[in-house]
């Protein structure tokens, strides 16, 4: 991949700052907007004062009012101004004496709260509003933290706890005016402490379900309090994760939405072990996160908050206070859901899809990758025919795909990315599929489009860097974290982005889980995965003294060798029929060798299923692309990689990479005139397709495309259309593809034995000359197929080449010169018949016509 450089840009300017403006109750789904009538009057507690004779006649004249008597014990019940709509103290006496003989001094007012939790104790408190005594004030040090957003652990300090006297209520809502405690038919106002925050004593025995009613100035609000539940991840969950073994850590970490305690609302856990303090900021707090600390889970780095009432499709941020004490706003590492770039929030997201496709998943790993026919047609979705959403595109690419034959699309990288221009190779939503072709579940539709018309589905995997953007993973959370501390080692050299630090068993948590959330929640059928290269070396695009050896003195990442024997153990294992791709430019030993068979340079397999022939692609280009009276100089550029074809399992990629950057597209890289482009083509793709090694093709390319690939417009699908004078050049070249993948399908012999010598011998490799290539395929059962290639312009009439004795005739099942490719129509209308002599090695031998510049494929007849 040949990454752009990476966003410009910043946070989304259109996220507002915080205000301290009334909240409007239609834009907080996470609260109840409910109007309640005289809620902001204060409670007015009439004061027993003066003399004991008066306070035993105020007790007698409001025992009289009451009409009640409670047994042997009275009970006063304190008379409210009219204006009162908040909470009065139902007080029960707890002497056979009056308790009014003991009004007016400070030591009956608490005899008074005594008596009345020993008598809530024994008896449920009546309907109707309650009278709440100041609770202990708030300490001074956590009042700060909370108002500078440094507090770890705000549930130990706000919601409902159990104190002497009763229950103690504390909440923190700032620009309230008042906030009053609702518990079954019970209502109590709660004092104004001042800065946003509320508290009271209630005499109740023990901590009740109960809600908050909040008045602002001009709304007053119902609302659940979020500091009343319980943590919502256990003790298990924290273990991996701290281990670094959660290999279901999605479902853990980020937003989810469920049912907390009884209650629906969003569960927002984020992993920032060197925060101070952790806020929940989003569209529900104006973006204002000061009323929504969350808690720290202990030791794992984990911060948590269950807020009710959030639901799916809410926008937030992790508003993060550094160790230096500063703040950032950060989206979720975990996030399933973005908004649409250049907007950076996270999206609260369920998947609510349901599949299709388990015929698909059935039989997918019927056969191994490597030993099954693989052609696979790379896609860049927002593109391929630009415009369209992911649905859209389920009405036309699976047709299209299969139309032409390829049994999979490679998918370049779908998780969220902030620059279009970086074709999505610079990922900051590593969960979250981008946002500018639909939803998450969109995707899942197209995913399940394709695998329905039988097509599977590989996607570009980025482990290897992430960008730099203030708002993503960079210090998430002040200090290096997902990136390697030692700058050396945290710096991509060549793409202005991070390298991610493997040797952190939370990061590498990160990344192992996210290979298996894709293949699980969205079907992939595999992972390519991008730029291994640069993470098996320490010195990777770095000069001497830019680098620091390994424990042993050499330039291998141990980290990332132990990281992606992981990702591709725990993937294989728990996703059968899937497979793993690498992209890995170097000789590195046992790329798809597997994990616990050691080479000769000491280390296991990496563990991969398949591996781009990123040395066959170099040379054969190279070949093509000089005029053919020199290619007999190049003839070697051609064979040598029959030289290591069996020491890995091969991808023969002509990728994107190849059509970008002045490097011309596939045709324009041929010479010659426009029908020796096109011939050279033709000729070469078919050398392609029976090479030993699984074939992948950019779009565009297999219809000639002249200009070289732009994401911003795609390919030239003008090309095809029939009122252009061309159109049947390109078409032709089209129809090959199809016919290509057809015959491959249909033909053992080009993909049962891939990987094994057995399944390849040269007819002729050394007639340079003459510009031909000539070698049978075998399958299983040996049979063979024949290809010769031809790579010069003439015409080359009864050419020898040597043949097994034991096949009675040949006939041709393909010949890119056909007239309807495009072709001068030289072809073999008749099976060819051996004659019994030898020839290049071979007991017997046959005589053809080679086309100029022609690949023809022969079976058995």
């Amino acid at each position: 991949m040949t990454p752009s450089p990476p966003s410009p840009h910043g946070s989304d300017p259109r996220e507002p700052k915080a205000t301290k403006a009334p909240r409007d109750p239609k834009k907080i789904p996470a609260e109840k907007a409910a109007v309640r009538k005289s809620v902001t009057e204060k409670t007015v507690a009439e004061t027993a004062t003066g003399k004991k004779a008066a306070g035993k006649k105020a007790a007698e004249k409001k025992t009289a009012a009451a009409g009640k008597a409670v047994t042997k014990k009275a009970v006063t019940a304190k008379t409210t101004t009219k204006k009162a709509v908040a909470s009065a103290v139902a007080k029960k006496a707890v002497a056979k004496k009056a308790v009014a003989k003991k009004a007016g001094t400070k030591k009956a007012v608490a005899g008074k709260a005594v008596a009345a939790k020993r008598s809530v104790a024994r008896e449920a408190p009546p309907a109707g509003p309650l009278e709440v005594a100041l609770s202990p004030a708030l300490d001074a040090d956590d009042r700060e933290r909370l108002l500078h957003g440094t507090h770890h652990q705000p549930h130990a300090v706000l919601g409902a706890h159990p104190a002497p006297g009763g229950i103690v209520f504390r909440a923190f809502r700032p620009y309230a005016r008042s906030v009053a405690v609702v518990t079954g038919d019970l209502r109590a106002e709660l004092h104004d402490d001042g800065d946003g925050f509320f508290s009271g004593l209630l005499p109740l025995r023990e901590v009740p379900a109960y809600r908050l009613v909040v008045a602002y100035e001009d709304t007053v609000q119902e609302t659940e309090d979020p500091y009343r539940f319980l943590p919502t991840l256990g003790d298990l969950d924290l273990h991996l994760i701290g281990e670094g073994r959660h290999e279901e850590l999605w479902t853990v970490l980020g937003a989810h939405p469920l049912t907390h305690q009884g209650v629906a609302g969003t569960r927002f856990c984020v992993w920032a072990p060197n925060a101070r303090a952790v806020r929940l900021a989003g569209a529900f707090n104006f973006w204002d996160g000061i009323g929504y600390p969350m808690r720290s889970l202990g030791s794992s780095g984990v911060w948590e908050l269950f807020v009710p009432g959030i639901g799916e499709g809410e926008l937030y941020k992790f508003d993060i206070t550094r160790p230096d004490g500063s703040r950032t706003q950060r989206a979720d590492p975990m996030a399933r859901r973005t908004e649409t770039p250049p907007a950076t929030s996270s999206v609260v997201e369920a998947s609510h899809y349901e599949w299709g496709d388990e015929e698909w998943l059935a039989r997918r790993g019927e056969r191994p990758a490597h030993e099954a026919p693989l052609s696979i047609y790379e896609v860049h979705l927002p593109s391929w025919r630009p415009g369209l959403t992911y649905r859209q595109l389920a009405e036309q690419l699976p047709a299209y795909v299969r139309e032409l034959g390829f049994t999979h699309v490679e998918l370049m990288p779908i998780a969220e990315h902030p620059f279009g221009g970086s074709w999505g190779y610079q990922v900051t939503g590593f969960y979250a599929p981008t946002a500018r072709l639909g939803t998450p579940d969109d995707f899942r539709f197209l995913v399940d489009a394709l695998h329905r018309a039988g097509i599977g589905v590989l996607m570009d995997w980025v482990p290897a860097h992430f960008p730099r953007d203030d708002w993503a993973l960079a210090e998430f959370d002040g200090r290096t974290l997902y990136e390697h501390e030692d700058p050396l080692r945290a710096a991509h050299p060549d793409w202005g982005t991070l390298e991610f630090d493997y040797g952190r068993r939370e990061v590498r948590n990160f990344l192992v889980a996210n290979a298996v959330y894709w293949c699980e929640e969205f079907h992939i059928d595999g992972l390519r995965v991008d730029a291994v290269a640069s993470m098996l070396y320490l010195d990777y695009s770095r000069e001497p003294g830019q680098w620091t050896p390994n424990e042993h003195g050499g330039r291998e990442n141990l980290d990332a060798v132990a990281f992606l024997q992981e990702m591709n153990a725990t993937v294989y294992r728990r996703v059968p029929g899937v497979v793993t791709i690498a992209e890995e430019s170097t000789a590195w030993d046992g790329v798809t060798r597997a994990t616990h068979h050691r080479g000769p340079s000491g280390f296991g397999g990496l563990g991969f299923g398949l591996k781009w022939n990123m040395g066959w692609m170099h040379d054969s280009l190279e070949y093509m692309s000089h005029e053919p009276v020199y290619r007999r100089y190049h003839h070697g550029e051609m064979t040598f990689s029959m030289v290591y074809a069996y020491s890995e399992n091969y991808v023969l990629p002509i990728s994107h990479d190849e059509v970008v950057h002045g490097k011309k597209s596939l045709v324009s890289k041929m010479p010659g005139d426009w029908w020796q482009q096109r011939a050279n083509l033709r000729a070469y793709l078919a050398y392609m397709w029976a090479h030993p090694g699984k074939q992948l093709l950019f779009m565009g390319q297999e219809f000639a495309q002249g200009a070289e690939w732009s994401e911003e417009h795609g390919p030239d699908w003008w090309l095809l259309d029939p009122a252009y004078g061309a159109e049947a050049d390109h078409r032709g070249v089209r129809e090959l593809v199809g016919d290509l993948n057809s015959v491959y399908r249909s033909t053992p012999a080009l993909w049962e034995r891939d990987t094994s010598a057995d399944g390849f011998a040269w007819v002729v490799g050394d007639a340079a000359d003459d510009n031909v290539l000539a070698f049978l395929r075998r399958d299983a059962d040996g049979t063979p197929l024949l290809a010769v290639s031809h790579f010069s312009p003439v015409v080359r009439h009864d050419y020898r080449l040597g043949v097994p004795d034991d096949i009675p005739a040949w006939y041709e099942v393909l010949n890119t010169d056909a007239g309807r490719y495009g072709g001068s129509d030289v072809f073999h209308p008749d099976p060819v018949k051996p004659e019994p002599q030898p020839w290049h090695g071979h007991p017997a031998s046959i005589r053809l016509t080679l086309p100029p510049l022609s690949t023809v494929w022969l079976r058995p007849a």
